[in-house]
């Protein structure tokens, strides 16, 4: 059994389902399909959120109505006008959220936005299940929440691998069908509640189900060739790296390569389940294979990794004392309490600056509670580049005629926070 996981960009549009089915019809083994919102629905469902939590309500209905015209375009296309079976199952799910959205929201926003936001997996799953019936593809859709498990850490559940390695076998057996499709992102607590695994998740879905499953090999598609050497978005002249490690993928993840999410690698690691990272136009290229085997250092060639929209935080105790472990309890303790993400942190004598994401809402709250105890001073607009296997020349192409912030080096790693270019 292999498992595969199509990411949005793959399924966001009536073409982009059509070149889903090529590729599902071309495959003849027990196939288990994980499936990601579709395009930018997630984006969407988002604003949703935000607007539905504090209650601007035209809003809400208005950005509703707009998912739901995106979704039916699509469905226009695909679907046969006698199809009115698969539309309403589609409707039904619309139904249920326009109901959903008219109800007053809780206090908790982490809670609303994992209630709104799985429909994006909800509706993406349950097109393209029926679409394959529609087409004469036997395949079964599972609501992946009834049996991948999770805590009630709302925005990022935690997964009960206990009670998930229980539930899962039940779900996908292969005795009725060879093909499953489900959803990536999203799970359920023990009392059914819906919960989500953190922005970009269904790649770790994927990895949690070929472990639990022992999958033979997972496919992750993405609208690149392969694991790049940098995002070719960004730097045009990017080349594939056809072979990595599971230590090396790892290491790409926490420092924020955006083709793979960073939990999705030691699930696969654990039971060396071989992961490729393929191009969904071009699904018969090998693509990046990521595995246990490793390459010598020698065949390596620097990694580029930026993340923009940062800021820096510099703190500095009010009496000039040294930021010792007793300074550095309480303000990660705070971090943790505001559930922020640092991606870099240096402390010297009598200050300690960390690099965080700029677009959580709890950033103001965390220097808010650090001002009681600490001088803080800041910076937004910045980015931070993150070089793997770095040289000189990769340096000089990164930072020269750049402002640096803040750098920090390591034997196989730099990194550089640095004002935007203007």
């Amino acid at each position: 059994m292999d498992v595969f996981k199509f990411g949005g960009a793959s399924v966001n549009s009536a073409e982009g389902v059509l070149n889903f089915f090529k590729i599902v019809q071309s495959y003849k083994n027990e196939s288990l399909i994980v499936v990601s919102a579709m395009g930018k629905t997630t984006n969407a469902l988002e604003q949703i959120v935000d607007n539905f939590f504090h209650k601007k309500n035209d809003l809400v209905q208005k950005q509703f109505e707009e998912v739901k015209a995106y979704h039916f375009d699509i469905i226009t296309a695909l679907f046969s006008k006698d199809n009115t079976l698969s539309v309403e199952k589609i409707d039904v799910l619309f139904n249920e959220l326009n109901a959903y959205l008219q109800k007053p929201a809780s206090l908790n926003y982490e809670f609303e936005y994992d209630q709104i936001v799985a429909y994006g997996e909800l509706l993406s799953t349950t097109i393209i299940s029926e679409y394959l019936r529609q087409k004469g593809v036997k395949n079964q859709w599972v609501d992946i929440r009834r049996y991948l498990k999770t805590n009630d850490t709302f925005g990022e559940a935690k997964i009960d691998w206990e009670l998930s390695r229980q539930l899962i076998p039940t779900a996908f057996n292969f005795h009725d069908t060879f093909i499953y499709i489900t959803q990536g992102f999203i799970g359920g607590t023990s009392s059914n509640l819906t919960t989500t695994l953190g922005r970009e998740g269904s790649d770790y879905t994927a990895a949690i189900l070929a472990n639990i499953l022992d999958a033979r090999e997972v496919s992750i598609l993405k609208d690149v060739p392969g694991v790049m050497n940098a995002d070719p978005k960004w730097l045009p002249d990017a080349k594939q790296l056809k072979r990595i490690s599971y230590q090396e993928a790892i290491e790409l993840a926490f420092f924020g390569a955006k083709v793979i999410h960073p939990k999705t690698i030691q699930p696969l690691r654990e039971k060396n389940i071989p992961m490729y990272v393929r191009s969904f136009i071009n699904f018969f290229d090998q693509g990046t294979l990521v595995s246990e085997a490793s390459i010598e250092k020698s065949a390596k060639i620097p990694i580029f990794i930026q993340k923009k929209d940062q800021r820096l935080i510099s703190i500095r105790p009010k009496d000039y004392s040294f930021v010792i472990e007793e300074n550095l309890g309480p303000i990660f303790s705070l971090i943790a309490k505001y559930r922020l993400k640092v991606n870099l942190t240096q402390n010297s004598a009598i200050s300690f600056s960390l690099c965080v994401d700029n677009n959580n809402k709890n950033i103001d709250k965390l220097i808010e509670s650090l001002k009681e105890n600490y001088e803080i001073r800041y910076n937004d607009n910045l980015e931070l580049i993150t070089i793997r296997h770095y040289d000189t020349d990769s340096i000089n192409q990164m930072t020269e005629g750049r402002s640096i912030l803040l750098e920090q080096k390591s034997r196989d790693t730099a990194q550089y926070v640095l004002e935007c270019d203007s």
